[in-house]
C-alpha cells in the first residue's frame, strides 16, 4: 500500500501552522491543495496526478477563495492600534506644569514633553489628561470634560436597557 498521501498530510499540516502564525490566507490555501492530493493519493491516484491536482486546487482557491476571505476577515477584525497610535485616547497625568508652549505628562509608565491644545491655559501638576495626538516625541493633551452633574459622573440614569 502506498503511503504517500501522508506526505501531502504533513505538508498540509505545516502549510496549516505557517499559515496560523502569518493569517494571511496564504498558506491555508496551499494546505488547501496539499488537502487535495493526499486525498487522491489516498485513492491511488499516480504521484503526477497527485502533484497536479495540488497545483491546480491551489491556484483556483489562491484565485478564487483568498480574495473573498481576505476581504471578509479584513471586515470583520478591529485594526489593533500599535505604537504612537495606541497612545492617543489614552489618560496620563502632568508631571510638570503644562501650557501652550511647555510641559511634561507621564504616559503609560513614560515621561513625554507635553503642549496643551489651547493657548493660554495651563494645567498644574497632578491633573489628569486626555492624550489628542502626538507629533514626534510631544503629546498634544486636553482636560478631560467634566460631566454636566457631578453625582452622576457616568451620565444621566435612563431606565431600561
Amino acid at each position: 500500500m502506498d503511503l504517500g498521501w501522508l506526505w501531502w498530510l504533513g505538508a498540509a499540516l505545516v502549510l496549516g501552522v505557517v499559515e496560523m502564525l502569518t493569517v494571511d490566507l496564504l498558506f491555508l490555501m496551499l494546505a488547501g491543495g496539499a488537502v487535495a492530493a493526499a486525498l487522491a493519493g489516498l485513492l491511488g491516484a499516480p504521484l503526477w496526478l497527485e502533484i497536479l491536482l495540488a497545483a491546480v486546487v491551489s491556484v483556483l482557491l489562491l484565485f478564487g477563495v483568498r480574495p473573498w476571505a481576505l476581504a471578509k476577515l479584513k471586515s470583520t477584525t478591529p485594526e489593533a492600534k500599535t505604537g504612537v497610535d495606541a497612545q492617543i485616547g489614552r489618560t496620563a497625568t502632568v508631571v510638570a506644569d503644562v501650557s501652550d508652549r511647555a510641559g511634561r505628562v507621564k504616559l503609560a509608565g513614560e515621561v513625554w514633553t507635553a503642549r496643551i491644545e489651547r493657548s493660554g491655559v495651563v494645567l498644574p501638576a497632578g491633573t489628569d489628561v486626555i492624550v489628542v495626538r502626538i507629533e514626534g516625541a510631544t503629546a498634544y493633551v486636553a482636560q478631560p470634560e467634566m460631566p454636566a452633574d457631578p453625582s452622576q459622573p457616568y451620565g444621566p440614569v435612563t431606565q431600561g436597557y
